[in-house]
């Protein structure tokens, strides 16, 4: 199993939720989230916004589902054709094990 992590730009969303959705993939964990990237924030006369707001979206699925997923989550969270700095950053890593809580039982 894999978590795939996508922090894309929070105007997007609705729309990779949406995506996800779509595909076959309702089950999506949302935070709210602050970082930046390459850019170094973003200046607007003297201030400098150090960190910018994202939406980080969580998704644990098979190994196989993974091309999907990430084709989904790049198509639908890209700026444009092209994309834009800031657009985001998806992080993918395996997953050990998963436990559902109401029943304490081990999920394969």
């Amino acid at each position: 199993m894999l978590m795939i992590r996508a922090i894309i730009r929070p105007e997007k969303t609705d729309e990779v939720k949406a995506a996800l959705l779509e595909a076959g993939y309702p089950a999506v964990t949302k935070m709210e989230v602050y970082g930046r990237g390459k850019q170094r924030g973003l200046k607007v006369g003297n201030v400098t916004y150090d960190e910018l707001p994202k939406e980080m979206l969580m998704v644990v699925a098979a190994d196989f589902e993974k091309d999907l997923i990430l084709r989904t989550i790049l198509d639908s969270a890209r700026t444009g054709e092209k994309g834009s700095y800031g657009d985001g950053k998806i992080f993918i890593t395996p997953v050990e094990e998963v436990y559902t809580v109401s029943s304490g039982t081990k999920e394969a």
